[in-house]
């Protein structure tokens, strides 16, 4: 009997620390206009890194440390992947058809952190799994800070891909002309 109880309090536990992770994971949340992060991202096996500035709600900066100096750009609306050295490569999208439309929507994201159930892996990351027209997203923050730490999904061509998060800080003076959608050249 002793064993059941030690059990049922350990699952009890548990669930009552991710319960209140959860509330300070939005707390957190609730309180962030910026961020600006390291990041190193895989896609299908393929790792690429560099800095990336996002202001809420959906815009979104990133330059990759590529020998082509890619950049990503959203403005809330549209998001485009132009190459900048010796290419004339420029994908434009709109942003509501990538997965980025969920992860840079900071209120859509306290909004689903609310009703889903935190996930604890080897209790170092809380996650929480999205699913949004056809888009499966999850979303990792650190177990010690709750700060936002990567995300997972899978992009516009099928590809798996992850992306963690480090040096990060939080509502730092961005300016908003790095939003603004590059030309093609």
């Amino acid at each position: 009997m002793l064993k059941y109880f030690i059990i049922i309090f350990f699952f009890l536990s548990n669930s009552l620390a991710l319960a209140v992770d959860k509330n300070k994971i939005i707390q957190k949340l609730e309180t962030i206009d910026n961020i600006v992060f390291e990041f190193q991202q895989t896609i299908n096996e393929e790792s690429e890194n560099g800095i990336c500035f996002i202001k809420y709600p959906k815009k979104i900066h990133c330059k990759y440390n590529d020998i082509n100096k890619k950049i990503l750009v959203s403005d809330g609306k549209r998001l485009v992947i132009k190459k900048t050295k010796n290419s004339k490569a420029y994908y434009l999208y709109p942003l509501k058809k990538t997965p980025l439309e969920y992860i840079l929507n900071k209120d859509y994201l306290i909004e689903k952190i609310k009703i889903l159930k935190a996930r604890n892996i080897d209790n170092q990351f809380i996650n929480f799994k999205l699913n949004e027209n056809d888009n499966e997203i999850n979303i990792f923050f650190d177990i010690k800070s709750l700060n936002l730490i990567g995300w997972q999904t899978e992009d516009i061509y099928q590809n798996l891909s992850i992306t963690f998060i480090s040096s990060l800080k939080i509502n730092q003076k961005i300016d908003d002309r790095l939003f603004k959608i590059p030309e093609r050249d």
